[in-house]
């Protein structure tokens, strides 16, 4: 029988407002705003639950009391009431797409400066913080301008981002799952290849496999590219057919209760440019010597050099765009990064994405896997065929 999904439970969402509140005294902010869109929900969900679909929300925390939710018209309060873990859910009538309609059952409507008002009730407002600001609607940081009345509105990015750096048990058991699966998902995607289909069949068979096995979404715009699109940092699916002779780049991650797995790997069918074979071997070379180093207490610079310093003695520099690893979680790509630019180490319950990707703008490959930094070193949540695979056709 299907086992049921697993869930983050209401008590944890709690903490959060709570470990969000405590933050945000120490900076000295008496109020956090977070912001959602379609594309880009982690923080209101890692608050709340709640993700946006078709109109925006927003999350206020006070630094004392309870939190609120924000989100459009009637259908996504409806939405909200059923899946956010805090009870205050009210419709802003700006945060919908520009096409909403006039809607036939209006709900009782809040603005900005209505809410900021209602708060100084509770206590001063003089430091409002905002994360997800690049993201925030002109109209709504008018409305937090105009109802500010003087209090300085800073940038909180930084506060929201640490505190989801480190997974809690249950974040990490959803993790685990979402690795699971997309694992699963990439071996039947992988025993599907053969020349003449399609990339796109080859993603359907993945997304078939991930939602059979509990999948509510991907990660990202999951791809699979072949032959000359394989230099490509980002792509999507077409619908050429894949022959011998390619390597077939797989880009494949599942979303499983909002937290994401995440697998790259490059599958050649019969044989390929030597060059190719060698950056494939060199990815295979940087994403195992990455693994070793990540461990409590070791530098993200040094995780950092040592990657370039890999690149350098293969002939390989400048052919990435970035260091070898970043957080992964609500987001498959979330802060931080580990690059030579941070003073940050690496600390147990933290989890990354490995992820090496090498092109000269002809020949490109990525490799990618999922890694939890433990008390005394790390556990790889994926692991299947690493090694380049190589199908006799």
């Amino acid at each position: 029988m299907p086992q049921p999904i697993l869930q983050i439970p209401r008590n944890e969402y709690d903490l959060r407002i709570r470990n969000t509140q405590e933050a945000m005294k120490k900076q000295g902010l008496d109020l956090l705003i977070t912001h959602a869109c379609g594309c880009e929900s982690a923080t209101v969900r890692y608050l709340t639950n709640f993700w946006a679909v078709f109109d925006f929300a927003g999350v206020l925390v006070p630094a004392e009391g309870p939190p609120m939710l924000l989100t459009g018209g009637p259908e996504s309060y409806d939405f909200a009431k059923q899946f956010a873990q805090i009870d205050d859910v009210r419709v802003h009538p700006k945060y919908v797409e520009t096409s909403a309609p006039e809607w036939d059952r209006p709900s009782q409507a809040f603005s900005i400066p209505q809410i900021l008002d209602e708060l100084r009730g509770r206590g001063p407002l003089q430091n409002i913080g905002v994360a997800n600001v690049n993201t925030l609607p002109q109209v709504i940081y008018e409305e937090l301008q105009q109802g500010a009345k003087g209090a300085r509105i800073l940038p909180a990015e930084r506060l929201i981002m640490d505190l989801r750096a480190h997974k809690s048990p249950g974040e990490i058991k959803l993790l685990r799952e979402a690795c699971r699966i997309t694992e699963e998902a990439m071996k039947d995607a992988v025993g599907f290849i053969k020349p003449g289909v399609r990339e796109w069949e080859i993603q359907a068979k993945w997304m078939s496999t991930a939602f059979t096995l509990g999948a509510e979404g991907t990660g990202y715009p999951v791809w699979v590219t072949s032959g000359p699109g394989t230099y490509q940092s980002l792509c999507k699916s077409t619908d050429r057919q894949v022959q011998k002779g390619d390597m077939v780049q797989l880009s494949l991650g599942a979303k499983y209760s909002g937290y994401c797995g995440n697998m790259c790997r490059a599958v050649v069918l019969g044989g390929i440019p030597q060059k190719h074979m060698d950056m494939l071997s060199a990815a295979y070379d940087c994403l195992e010597e990455t693994l070793s180093l990540m461990k409590p207490g070791v530098p993200f610079a040094l995780v950092y050099d040592r990657f370039q310093q890999s690149l350098d003695k293969r002939g390989l520099k400048g052919q990435t765009l970035y260091g070898p690893a970043h957080s992964t979680g609500l987001q498959e790509c979330e802060e931080p990064w580990v690059d030579n630019r941070s003073d940050r180490v690496f600390e147990p319950d933290m989890v990354f994405n490995v992820d090496v990707w090498i092109a000269d703008h002809r020949y490109g490959v990525r490799l990618e896997d999922c890694v939890l930094i433990t008390r005394d070193g790390n556990e790889q949540l994926t692991t299947w065929r690493r090694r380049p695979i190589v199908l006799d056709v």
